[in-house]
């Protein structure tokens, strides 16, 4: 299906094209650029006009360029704008504007990414749901987004994400949702702000994007949700709060985790929605009556919704559970790893332990005798100033007294390895290769693991040195 003309285009970004084109997607990287995509040359840590020659002959439709590159022809397909950031964003703006879809804007210091692939999921079961396949929630992520919205979604998603003061409140007015929800407000690059306040004072300026009779969704049970309150009082039609809290719109009254899922009830207008989702953990069930209240105020079956959510569980990098066989020919050696590798910061590591210390472990299945739960923590960035305290705090939540021992990555998680009682205080490297090329030989069968800390750590190599010690890393047989 074409997604743009060159006419379109021309006429979203008041552009120059030399040549007529159709595109059906949109691309800003020529290693996943497919035939027929419209390349978008932006300038970021390269100059996406040094690709458009790579681009044009790997079989895109055109490219977006403020300039003719060097060494492409004069006639070759071309949409030429004064900048191409701001054509990026006519683009989307253009999308946004003919779309029918119903838009869900979503934002908050942990789970943006996760609370945007449940609505997915759950909005999936109702029709044909648009939302970005990574995190693409800053400045060119959200044009991207909604550049590549095809014309006959039903739903979309737009994740909007924030480093600095005033940034969120453009990009909601950008993508214009019509339901804009927040999961939480806790210490995140704080570097950029004074304190907590500020960063939900930020997180509550996607309510200022709202579309005419739109739905503000926040966390009712923070500290700074007064602020979110107010924001919502003044910018929305509808204002819906969900929590585990006394006078919560969607209140959650039971969690339960089981092996591998978790069970919630939660009370909405005098009615008890039961649900699951296929994960542990609290967070998970909390961001997931977030959904279920998106799902309400946009008149879903309520039956399909409760079904879907069943069905989703976290990706990788994200708090996926994954089993690792260990010995093909004893079923029961195994240890269980949560990957939760892409990202951190003191609300998410604080689940993310919670999760852990109630995880079930075997025992007498390895050379050990009895399974162990362990932490492997990796530097929290953009914290600021408080980063270190922040980091030596870890170590008095209560869910650390449910663990056996704690491994550290980089120099900010030293506070913490420092601070740990002795018994607990595992490992302590500058990197995550060389705890890459240590941690394996401890583990044994029947422990639980969990490996957590913000993407620049690149814990993803512990993770991988963890799945390799699965005797069917080669034969088929390391279960996710």
């Amino acid at each position: 299906m074409t997604l743009w003309t060159s006419a379109e285009a021309a006429a979203a970004t008041g552009g120059t094209v030399t040549a007529e084109w159709q595109a059906q997607g949109v691309s800003i990287d020529t290693r996943t650029l497919r035939p027929g995509d419209l390349f978008v040359a932006l300038t970021a840590a390269r100059d996406g006009h040094d690709f458009v020659a790579q681009a044009l002959d790997k079989g895109a439709a055109a490219a977006l360029v403020s300039r003719v590159p060097d060494g492409v022809a004069g006639d070759a397909p071309l949409l030429i704008v004064d900048d191409v950031q701001a054509g990026l964003e006519a683009l989307g703006r253009a999308a946004r504007s003919r779309t029918g879809a119903r838009v869900v804007g979503v934002t908050g210091s942990v789970g943006k990414t996760s609370t945007k692939e449940m609505l997915r999921t759950v909005l999936g079961a109702h029709g044909q749901v648009h939302a970005a396949e990574a995190s693409y929630n800053n400045h060119w992520g959200v044009p991207l987004t909604l550049a590549r919205m095809p014309r006959d979604a039903d739903f979309a998603v737009i994740e909007i994400g924030m480093n600095h003061p005033g940034e969120i409140a453009p990009l909601s007015k950008l993508a214009r949702p019509h339901v804009a929800l927040v999961t939480i407000v806790a210490p995140a690059h704080l570097e950029a702000f004074e304190d907590i306040d500020g960063i939900a004072h930020e997180k509550a300026s996607i309510f200022d994007g709202l579309e005419p009779g739109g739905v503000a969704i926040w966390n009712g049970d923070l500290p700074t949700s007064p602020i979110l309150k107010a924001r919502a009082a003044e910018r929305a039609a509808v204002s819906l709060s969900f929590g585990t809290t006394e006078g919560c719109d969607m209140r959650i009254t039971s969690i339960r985790d089981t092996e591998g899922y978790s069970v919630a009830q939660a009370a909405f207008e005098g009615a008890q929605l039961l649900y699951k989702i296929d994960a542990p953990g609290r967070h998970f069930a909390i961001n997931g009556a977030a959904v279920l209240a998106v799902c309400e105020v946009l008149g879903l079956d309520r039956a399909l919704s409760l079904a879907a959510i069943g069905r989703w569980h976290p990706g990788a990098g994200r708090g996926a559970h994954v089993t690792i066989r260990l010995d093909v020919a004893d079923p029961d050696a195994t240890l269980a790893l949560f990957d939760d590798a892409y990202n951190a910061n003191p609300a998410s590591v604080a689940a993310a332990l919670a999760v852990l210390a109630a995880a079930p472990v075997q025992h007498d299945t390895g050379r050990v005798q009895k399974g162990r739960r362990i932490a492997v923590l990796g530097d929290m960035k953009e914290l600021g100033p408080t980063g270190p305290a922040l980091h030596a705090a870890l170590a008095d939540l209560d869910a650390l007294r449910g663990l056996d021992r704690v491994h550290c990555v980089g120099p900010l998680m030293r506070h913490l390895h420092e601070a740990l009682p002795e018994l607990q205080r595992g490992l302590w490297f500058e990197t995550a290769r060389d705890m890459a090329d240590r941690l394996p030989r401890s583990l044994d069968a029947g422990d639980v693991i969990l490996v957590k800390g913000s993407l620049s750590m690149g814990l993803a190599r512990v993770v991988d040195a963890i799945r390799n010690m699965g005797e069917g890393n080669a034969r088929g047989v390391v279960e996710g």
